[in-house]
């Protein structure tokens, strides 16, 4: 497995490919965000490791530019702490987030799940549809769309509003507790963020519901989490 570091800190960057080296994992490095571009392009990691705080690009324009044109987890390491700016860099497609200084054990643990997530969606290979009322979820082409067959426009969703409704279409007509959800998408550090949740729930029920306040489908299980309900309601 091939994993990119993007940092500008030469030290670290070297301690780093060290101990992963020696873990197995062959390591390609950038000490900006433009070389990060340069080195994904021509290396095609299977992981980013990217620093925030880099010169010439920092770590926000490289999440968002790579995002483009591939699916390799991406796992930000960095040394800031603003909570809003977690959920920026999460919301832009980053797949995971821990702050300097980081223990290597967790390190090692956090690239692990990343690529283990990675090698199951890849044997999964998810095909089917989901419809409920006017809404088409295509797991296999990412896509959501509203409408009636000849007349469906797409839904654009965030990578992080995506990956809360594949988690509950992957389990429809099932409860998916807050702590899976979160686990699932931001990683155990945030079990206890739910305010994170209900806000991209709530802008999920903008987007496919008909009556937000009143959702038919995507439905609250009170204390325990949320639930993508399929049937339709009686008349």
């Amino acid at each position: 497995m091939k994993i990119l570091i993007a940092d500008d800190d030469p030290q670290f960057l070297k301690a780093l490919k060290i101990t992963l080296h020696s873990q197995g994992y062959e390591i390609v490095t950038a000490r900006d965000g433009v070389e990060c571009i340069t080195v994904a392009v021509r290396e095609h990691p299977d992981l980013f490791m990217i620093d925030l705080g880099m010169p010439k690009m920092d770590g926000m324009g490289v999440i968002q530019g790579v995002r483009g044109w591939t699916e390799a987890p991406i796992l930000v390491v960095s040394g800031r702490t603003n909570e809003r700016e977690k959920v920026a860099v999460l919301d832009a497609g980053a797949d995971d987030y821990v702050t300097k200084p980081v223990p290597i054990d967790e390190l090692l643990a956090r690239i692990r799940a990343l690529l283990r997530r990675t090698r199951k969606e890849d044997s999964d290979a998810p095909s089917s549809t989901l419809t409920f009322g006017d809404v088409t979820v295509d797991l296999a082409a990412h896509a959501v769309f509203r409408g009636r067959k000849g007349r469906q426009v797409r839904v654009r969703l965030t990578p992080t509003e995506w990956k809360v409704l594949e988690a509950l279409a992957r389990n429809a007509g099932r409860l998916v507790t807050r702590q899976d959800l979160l686990t699932e998408i931001w990683g155990a550090q945030h079990v206890r963020d739910t305010g994170y949740l209900r806000l991209y729930i709530s802008q999920l029920r903008k987007k496919i519901e008909s009556d937000p306040s009143h959702p038919r489908y995507l439905k609250t299980e009170p204390g325990m989490g949320y639930r993508l309900d399929l049937d339709e309601p009686e008349h």
